[in-house]
């Protein structure tokens, strides 16, 4: 879900073919290290790597609000990793029509509010809770490009987690800060228009030129909350450092690894991996945050990604085959 736009069609193709079996009751030899291991692996490894990236980033995120709250922390993520896509990719801006620059500056505009919303919104919860109601836009968006009924079962499974949620600390939904819910509700929204404006800027523009125009164009946007909310205290030099930090965890390096990753794995498999997200931002809301869950908050985040994982697995069909890989295409390097 949330991905760098990249023609992944081919990849999947390939990779619907099984490996014939080359061991026999009587093969005392072992096979011969032909790094097959490493080729079937590597890819997953890569994504998962991805998101840890991701996620750990959005922990440091928490860890520097204080200093500049969660707007400014979205202005220095966003500044800083436009900053870096634009020296390294060297998009071009001309030779484009006006349908051209209108898609990335709406690409900007959903990159801008996921991420300033759900920046807000684990501010006020645990990232757990956060990510897993984040990832309910995506899921949404799955079930509608699909059109299958069995989706509406996995709907109807990660409506239940919801539900558990609502348990966590005893009141409200789930005790959590409603404004709070709101936020991480929001980010799903714009995370589901994430993805389809990815889609569409990495038809229309070379490699990763559009994330990159489309990340400047974000950071432009950010620019006066974070201005209003943190104002000279995003100048100085540690909170700086650290918003590079962030920048480099949760934009440059996942999207490099997703990148090398899509040219090697299915769509589907992308997909489905991009699904425990949730569990990832849990584990580094513990490690980092001291964010302990409940066990019923654990339940709950394990049906939404089931769920997520129902979804991917039942759209990737052969007749929703281009559906499916839109929306595989939009997950990427600016979420979170």
């Amino acid at each position: 879900m949330p991905a760098p736009s990249s023609p992944t069609s081919t990849a999947t193709s390939a990779a619907t073919s099984t490996e014939p079996s080359h061991a026999t009751a009587t093969t005392t030899v072992p096979a011969p290290a032909d790094g097959s291991f490493r080729a079937r692996f590597g890819p997953v490894a890569l994504v998962v790597t991805a998101g840890v990236s991701v996620q750990f980033g959005a922990a440091l995120a928490v860890m520097l609000m204080p200093r500049a709250g969660a707007a400014g922390v979205v202005t220095l993520r966003l500044a800083a990793a436009a900053l870096v896509l634009l020296l390294v990719c060297r998009p071009k801006v001309r030779g484009y029509s006006r349908s051209d620059w209108s898609t990335v500056v709406w690409f900007g505009v959903a990159m801008a509010g996921m991420n300033g919303f759900i920046y807000q919104a684990i501010d006020r919860i645990p990232m757990g809770p956060a990510v897993t109601l984040e990832v309910l836009g995506p899921l949404v968006l799955s079930v509608v490009v699909s059109r299958r009924l069995l989706n509406l079962v996995w709907a109807g499974l990660a409506l239940a987690g919801v539900v558990l949620l609502s348990t966590h600390g005893g009141g409200g939904l789930g005790g959590l800060d409603p404004l709070g819910v709101a936020f991480a509700l929001a980010a799903g929204g714009m995370w589901a228009a994430y993805i389809v404006f990815s889609a569409r800027t990495g038809r229309r523009f070379p490699q990763a030129d559009g994330l990159a125009l489309a990340m400047a164009v974000a950071a432009v946007l950010s620019l006066p909350l974070g201005v209003i909310e943190a104002g000279s205290a995003m100048l100085r030099p540690s909170t700086l450092l650290l918003g590079l930090g962030v920048a480099l965890l949760s934009s440059v390096l996942p999207y490099t690894l997703e990148l090398l990753a899509l040219r090697r794995l299915p769509a589907p498999t992308f997909a489905i991996l991009m699904s425990l997200e949730p569990a990832i931002a849990a584990m580094a809301g513990f490690l980092i945050l001291n964010q302990a869950l409940s066990a019923l908050d654990a339940a709950a985040i394990a049906l939404v990604i089931v769920a997520s994982m129902g979804a991917v697995r039942s759209q990737t069909r052969p007749r929703n085959a281009s559906a499916a890989q839109a929306v595989v295409e939009g997950a990427g390097a600016g979420r979170n």
